[in-house]
């Protein structure tokens, strides 16, 4: 039988004041999917294995190696997690360090990765003058200083623009151009081309280009092959998936993720 718990079930992280928890979740334990829930503190999401997708915002976020996905507290969000992910989450409380008030992917440095992954081993009540308080603080402070990354894809609420995520988020490989889509949600095309960029700020052509990022980096760090996910995305080859990749990513799929699995070991 599959399982069915949901992950929020276990782990409350606003009955502590601690500036900072942390909890680690294998996914084989859980059901993948996480409901819509919110927090009185701050999440930061971090992949240990596979990877997770959020929706929050009105984005969906990708949680890529040595990054994690920030959501500020009383922001309600859900997530999707493949079989193999185990993930770290940090609890901050309001407060507690100054981070962005939007949600965003922040770069991870190993030394956060590792402290973070300490601090999943403490109780979520440690004494507030103890090493685990220590180790907090200084993980907050070193989590401040981390630069943001770009791994959502915008989501508008506008009807028409969230028919087209939906259908293209189930059928990524779909390739209707943009004056096909004008005709399914019956605008014209150069109408449809400015609701894009006013609802997600980006061009058509961008935006599912992000799309296929977030969908590429999900799968490849799910443990599906670049063949299977370039064929999944619509690519007439494996070659024209990899320039893609590495012309957003500034390396191929298999050094990206090579870097991602030093990362974490490091």
């Amino acid at each position: 039988m599959l399982p069915s718990k949901s992950a929020v079930s276990i782990f409350d992280p606003d009955q502590t004041r601690l500036p900072a928890v942390a909890y680690q979740l294998d996914f084989a334990d859980h059901a993948e999917e996480v409901p819509v829930h919110r927090h009185r503190k701050g999440q930061l999401i971090i992949a240990l294995h596979g990877a997770v997708t959020c929706t929050a915002d009105g984005d969906i976020w990708i949680v890529p190696p040595n990054c994690g996905v920030w959501i500020p507290g009383g922001v309600p969000h859900s997530a999707r997690a493949t079989e193999n992910a185990r993930l770290n989450y940090l609890f901050v409380e309001p407060g507690a360090v100054r981070l962005p008030q939007e949600c965003c992917t922040l770069a991870i440095s190993p030394l956060i990765r590792e402290m973070v992954d300490r601090l999943a081993r403490e109780r979520g009540d440690y004494p507030a003058d103890g090493h685990a308080a220590r180790l907090a603080r200084v993980a907050l402070d070193e989590l401040a200083e981390m630069p943001r990354e770009r791994f959502n894809l915008p989501v508008s609420s506008h009807p028409k623009i969230r028919a087209m995520a939906d259908a293209l988020t189930a059928q990524p490989s779909d390739r209707s151009t943009l004056s096909q889509w004008a005709k399914r949600v019956a605008m014209s095309e150069r109408s449809l081309a400015r609701l894009m960029v006013r609802e997600t700020g980006l061009t058509f052509g961008r935006w599912r280009q992000q799309l296929h990022l977030v969908v590429a980096l999900r799968e490849l760090a799910g443990g599906v092959p670049v063949q299977t996910v370039a064929a999944a995305l619509g690519y007439e080859s494996v070659n024209a998936f990899i320039t893609m990749f590495k012309k957003v990513m500034g390396s191929t799929p298999a050094q990206y993720f090579a870097r991602g699995t030093a990362g974490a070991g490091s």
